[in-house]
């Protein structure tokens, strides 16, 4: 079956779109980092400056620049200057340990990066810069963003977390330097459809990342797409909660590209923490809260959470993982703001479909597809085949977000298309009104005596349970039916449960088959670098489990 959504988007270089908002909210605010704030023509002309010295370092059509750093004003000004020198963005964790920022690295032939001056973030990329191929790194003061107390504290008491450079040894550039005597910015001449914007690197919680290449008409497409199906946003009205690190796809279009396009107010929070949170939102009262579930679930489950404190919220975004109809339901309850859930991935820039806040939203779905984007439903067995309403199949789309293909990897590119729609690697159905549910993901799926257990099935019945905070399932090796289910559960502060017990609630709820030959209740669950519950270290616990090994060892 396909959902279709067929309009005309205008799409352009990503950067009109932010300058066109500083033409029409030149004296607004646009960023907002711990209370200090930049108008749309401060950030502008920031980014005017920054283009004009990356040009001068040499960044033009075909050169990649790596952003290694949290939410911070220069994540925003320089992902900017990249696309107008003419240069392609290579968003870097800075999580990243040195394997994985040398892999990246290689990968993509980045040749500049850019961090902060923290010694944490930059000395893991000055480690691997000569032999990696990086020739450039310009290094961003911390203090400079900061209101003067805050900076005058930081350079006191921080000084111990300050990178250590030589400015002089050819490789490293400060960001006064970078600005200094750049010249003026040379317009650069994009187009489109073909001229990368981002090589957005897949995360995820399996596989080896691959770089999605994602045009310009991509990334700005989707943030029309999502502007127009949501349908809320009042041009110069809002206020985004930036808590998402901007290096995740999701964030790059739902606290960045789009509410920068309609002159909004961009609220960056630098690093998660629950309380700090609660005091941002009470203190700067943003509108729209793009979020992942866990974070949702964190204020659900937070006693000194108060009504008050989210007064201000309008609109809750959710997405990166399946958002439980009990965390939308509490955090309803407690904001008074609609929290609405999206669907995407990092190779289609990244919504496919979301709801409607001012719509019917259906328990379990995933929303209706963004404009200009075609939904199919193709069989797993013979993904030439589209199937019909109700029937479960791969996820597949079409649509003027979606990537051009992965970055040196024909073979993955070839085996992530069917004719010439992008495989989701997701399994779902449509129903009679077009809204797309999820049922999980297809290398998720546990085989299970000849049948197909859905993980999702099994955690959206754990979350109905009082005291469950958290919950992933998995399959285990089992001997008799090949794989077994087995439940990790946090639980809600002040609560209590027992394995046994909660096995007993979901036999109420599941059929047998479906039930978890066990159930462990734990202090905490992995996630990934964006907050997302994440699977692959609990199989890897569990396949060393069943070889007799000790789990990490």
């Amino acid at each position: 079956m396909l959902a279709k959504q067929p309009v005309a988007l205008k799409t352009g270089p990503v950067f009109d779109l932010l300058d066109a908002s500083v033409r029409r909210h030149a004296t607004r605010p646009a960023l907002n980092f711990l209370g200090r704030k930049w108008t749309y023509a401060q950030l502008g002309a920031m980014v005017d400056a920054a283009a004009a010295g990356l040009q001068r370092l040499g960044v033009t059509k075909g050169v990649r620049v790596g952003l290694c750093m949290p939410n911070t004003p220069y994540s925003v000004v320089f992902y900017f200057a990249v696309l107008k020198a003419g240069g392609t963005v290579v968003n870097f964790s800075p999580l990243y340990v040195e394997r994985e920022l040398k892999h990246q690295i290689m990968d993509s032939g980045t040749t500049i990066m850019v961090v902060p001056d923290l010694k944490l973030i930059h000395s893991r990329v000055a480690a691997v810069a000569a032999e990696s191929g990086v020739r450039k790194i310009i290094v961003c003061p911390m203090a400079k963003i900061l209101k003067f107390i805050k900076a005058l504290g930081f350079l006191l008491l921080k000084r111990n977390d300050i990178a250590s450079f030589d400015p002089a040894d050819g490789v490293h550039v400060t960001y006064d330097a970078l600005l200094r005597d750049a010249g003026p910015l040379t317009p650069v001449s994009i187009d489109a459809e073909r001229d990368l914007a981002v090589l957005q690197y897949t995360g995820g919680t399996t596989g080896v990342p691959k770089g999605a290449q994602l045009s310009h008409a991509n990334v700005t497409a989707n943030a029309i797409q999502v502007r127009d199906h949501v349908c809320v946003l009042g041009e110069g009205e809002e206020r985004v909660l930036g808590v998402l690190p901007l290096f995740h796809v999701f964030a790059m279009t739902t606290v960045m590209t789009l509410p920068l396009s309609i002159g909004a107010e961009i609220i960056l929070v630098p690093r998660f923490n629950l309380d700090d949170l609660l005091a941002t939102i009470a203190r700067e009262r943003p509108t729209v809260f793009p979020g992942v579930p866990t974070l949702f679930t964190a204020i659900n489950n937070c006693p000194t959470a108060r009504r008050e404190h989210l007064s201000s919220l309008r609109l809750g975004v959710s997405g990166g993982a399946p958002l439980p109809a009990e965390v939308r339901a509490r955090f309803n309850e407690l904001s008074g703001c609609k929290l609405v859930e999206g669907y995407g991935l990092s190779e289609t820039s990244p919504v496919l479909t979301a709801n409607l806040p001012l719509g019917v939203i259906k328990d379990g779905s995933v929303g209706t597809p963004v404009p200009g984007t075609i939904i199919e439903i193709r069989d797993l067995a013979d993904p030439t085949r589209i199937l019909g309403v109700g029937e479960r199949g791969e996820v597949c789309a079409r649509g003027p977000q979606v990537m051009s293909g992965y970055w040196q990897k024909p073979e993955a590119t070839r085996d992530a298309f069917i004719d010439g729609a992008f495989r989701t690697g997701d399994v779902g159905y449509l129903d009679e009104d077009g809204y797309l549910f999820l049922v999980d993901r297809i290398k998720d799926v546990i085989l299970c005596g000849g049948y197909n257990v859905y993980p999702r099935m099994i955690e959206e019945a754990l979350y109905l349970h009082p005291a469950v905070a958290e919950a992933v399932a998995i399959g285990i090796p089992d001997p008799y039916r090949g794989q077994a289910p087995k439940a990790f559960v946090t639980l809600k502060e002040g609560h209590e449960a027992t394995p046994e017990g909660l096995a007993d609630f979901l036999k109420t709820q599941l059929s047998k088959i479906e039930l978890p030959k066990q159930v462990e209740i734990r202090d905490s669950l992995p996630k990934t670098l964006v907050g997302k519950l994440s699977k692959k270290e609990l199989v890897e616990e569990e396949k060393a489990r069943a070889l007799g090994k000790t789990p990490g060892a």
